[in-house]
């Protein structure tokens, strides 16, 4: 069998659409009557609560009531229902091309899994992506309680996998520590700039098309660990 790839989601095998985030949660605060500017940048401080606790509507309650508002159920469905939409978009927008990536590495017989420091709506929406079908394991942070680079959720997946960490290799832009996290539990790490140069120092194996990993994997190659990795992290 091939070695396992395990994939970053957002700015790895599609785009993060981080502007149309924040265009969508304000017109979610107009829905539940707070300023939109305060919940964008509210959204934008509790990102990692909503990684890993809140889901849609907690979060919508949650901050909303932070700004004063005092939004009814119909009000948050409402805006919840807007924020699931968005979901769905960004999801069905990954392109032929990565999907074609993804057909060649399990032509290859690579098995494929997911990490994805996400929150609810993007786990809601997966299963109905044309992602889905063509992973073996996709593990988010919302429905695990864990994130990127903790070494639990890298753990978890090549569990998952039925293997161990060692035998996995891992692909991502590298936001949120991911590509550290990731070599730390024993992972061969491939940096993708494909979507964004997220994290230009890491000094290991990097692919500027996504295309062109399954050849990549076909040759014998070295991972280097850098001596400094970026931390910033992904919004979601």
């Amino acid at each position: 069998m091939s070695r396992p790839v395990i994939f970053d989601l957002f700015h790895t095998l599609i785009q993060g659409a981080d502007e149309e985030r924040d265009r969508v949660v304000g017109e979610m605060a107009v829905m539940v009557g707070v300023d939109p500017a305060a919940l964008v940048a509210a959204y934008h401080v509790t990102w990692r609560d909503r990684l890993v606790r809140w889901d849609v509507e907690e979060t919508i309650r949650i901050l909303a009531r932070r700004l004063g508002g005092t939004p009814t159920d119909e009000q948050v469905a409402r805006a919840g229902e807007h924020r699931r939409a968005l979901g769905r978009r960004v999801l069905h927008g990954v392109s032929a091309a990565t999907l074609d990536v993804l057909d060649a590495l399990r032509d290859d017989g690579h098995p494929l899994a997911l990490i994805s420091n996400a929150t609810s709506d993007a786990a809601e929406a997966w299963p109905q992506s044309p992602l889905a079908h063509r992973f073996d394991v996709a593990v988010f942070s919302c429905d695990v309680g864990l994130s990127k680079p903790d070494p639990a959720i890298y753990q978890l997946a090549a569990e998952r996998l039925g293997v161990g960490p060692a035998e996995c290799i891992f692909v991502g832009d590298g936001a949120d520590g991911e590509l550290a996290g990731a070599a730390a539990v024993g992972m061969t790490v491939f940096r993708t700039t494909e979507h964004n140069d997220t994290d230009p120092r890491w000094g290991g194996p990097a692919c500027a098309a996504l295309g062109d990993l399954p050849a990549m994997l076909r040759e014998p190659f070295k991972a280097r660990v850098p001596s400094g990795a970026h931390t910033g992290h992904k919004t979601a």
